[in-house]
């Protein structure tokens, strides 16, 4: 159940699965049944709406008063303060995922007067397509939502106002998906398969890359710790002068880059960590000059500020908020289109960096990321990511698919190593994660 269906795809769903009465039954049941499983029984007022967010809660008040549960019922548009301020639990039943205004200052009123808040769907207020808070959304301790999740479960700001959130099967068939074709996904390994090793495999058969260093080296050397650890068979640090390095099995290179680029071998790059604006925008046209598999990051994208042509060629670029919106402008309400749209521009699969990280491909195809912990937020993770990213374009995977895995393993990674990690603690993080995976 990994596809994301925004709103539109959910009502396509709905109208192809008909059935209505049972569903709603259904939906409301399960929202019931969270609510005996996680509260003891206390006064519910369910607010309800006009549309069948306001039907499923209303099943949901029918469950509950069967079970012996205090429960009352009004309409949203005609309850007042004074009745949300003496329930002790009010069920969200105002408005769904595909709410396409903003929510009015009288609902906002109620929503904030309640104490605890269980949301049918999603927060009134938040948008399923985006995340995005439509004027007001509470803050719910529990979200039920059915058949499939929505992109603004999962993205900003929506997700943390969801609160814990359930996915919940009401008997739609799944053959109603045959229509939509969903594009979106949940990144989690079913989006992906890691490259294995030949038995008769040697380090070359195992993905060679090249990492351009500038005179701080610490971004590049993190990036190549990173591109090994993953799997890598060969990694170069191509420096512009000699230096020590600790590692014992990273090569360095001092060469020009002309003379490395003679090497056939020599397939994947990564080209920005700590390399200089000027000199990374030089280095990544030549690169893309000669065909070579680039994943571009850091001052390789301010080297293309306002000229996204200029990432042409490159076969997966890294930004985060900020170099994103130097080269594409901002991001704008829906961090999921935003993504897509640079990804179409740029050619290039777009790895959007942030808690709730997106991966988009040039065809449409998109997922978002939902297992980075919040202590990943540190200086030079960010390389770490770069890195790895090569290795497994290095070995073998197509772009997205690389892509998405290296954005879970390295939330994995993160996860695994708890609150306080560097990121020179990743990279010897991430052969865990990848055993995991089998």
């Amino acid at each position: 159940m990994n596809e994301l269906l925004c709103p539109a795809e959910m009502a396509r769903a709905d109208a192809a699965a008909g059935n209505v009465e049972a569903l709603m039954d259904a939906a409301g049941r399960a929202v019931a049944r969270a609510i005996l499983q996680r509260y003891t029984p206390c006064r519910v007022l369910v607010l309800a709406g006009p549309g069948n967010n306001g039907g499923d809660g209303k099943v949901a008040a029918r469950y509950l008063a069967q079970a012996g549960w205090p429960v009352r019922v009004a309409d949203a548009f005609t309850a007042t303060i004074e009745e949300v301020q003496r329930a002790e639990l009010v069920i969200d039943a105002v408005f769904g995922a595909g709410l396409s205004r903003n929510v009015s200052a009288q609902i906002a009123d109620l929503l904030r007067a309640a104490k605890r808040i269980v949301a049918v769907d999603v927060p009134s207020g938040v948008d399923g397509a985006t995340g995005e808070v439509r004027g007001y959304a509470p803050q719910a301790e529990l979200s039920i939502t059915f058949f499939r999740k929505k992109p603004g479960h999962l993205l900003y700001p929506g997700r943390a106002l969801c609160g814990e959130l359930l996915l919940r099967d009401i008997g739609m068939p799944e053959t109603v998906l045959n229509g939509i074709n969903p594009q979106t996904w949940v990144n989690t390994p079913a989006l992906f398969t890691l490259p294995s090793r030949a038995a008769t495999g040697h380090k070359y058969s195992a993905g060679d890359v090249t990492v351009l260093c500038g005179p701080l080296a610490g971004a590049a050397r993190l990036a190549c710790a990173a591109a090994r650890r993953a799997g890598a068979g060969m990694v170069t640090l191509a420096a512009e002068a000699p230096m020590v390095l600790p590692e014992a099995g990273l090569i360095l290179r001092t060469d020009p880059l002309a003379t490395l680029l003679e090497d056939e071998r020599r397939h994947t790059w990564v080209v920005g960590p700590g390399l200089g604006v000027a000199r990374a925008g030089k280095a990544l046209a030549q690169l893309i000059a000669k065909q070579k598999t680039i994943v571009a990051d850091a001052d390789a994208l301010t080297a293309c500020a306002n000229a996204p042509e200029k990432l042409r060629g490159a076969t997966v670029i890294t930004p985060h908020t900020g170099e994103f919106t130097r080269v594409f402008g901002p991001i704008g309400p829906s961090k999921l289109e935003a993504a897509r749209r640079a990804a179409a521009t740029s050619g290039a699969v777009t790895i959007l960096k942030g808690a709730d990280t997106v991966i988009a491909a040039p065809d449409g195809r998109a997922a978002i990321n939902s297992n980075a912990p919040a202590w990943l937020a540190t200086g030079g993770t960010g390389d770490v990511l770069a890195g790895l990213t090569a290795a497994l374009l290095a070995q073998g995977m197509a772009a997205f698919e690389a892509a998405c895995a290296a954005v879970w393993l390295h939330g994995a990674a993160a996860q695994a190593l708890g609150p306080g990690l560097l990121a020179e603690d990743l990279p010897a993080a991430l052969p865990k994660a990848i055993a995991a995976l089998g």
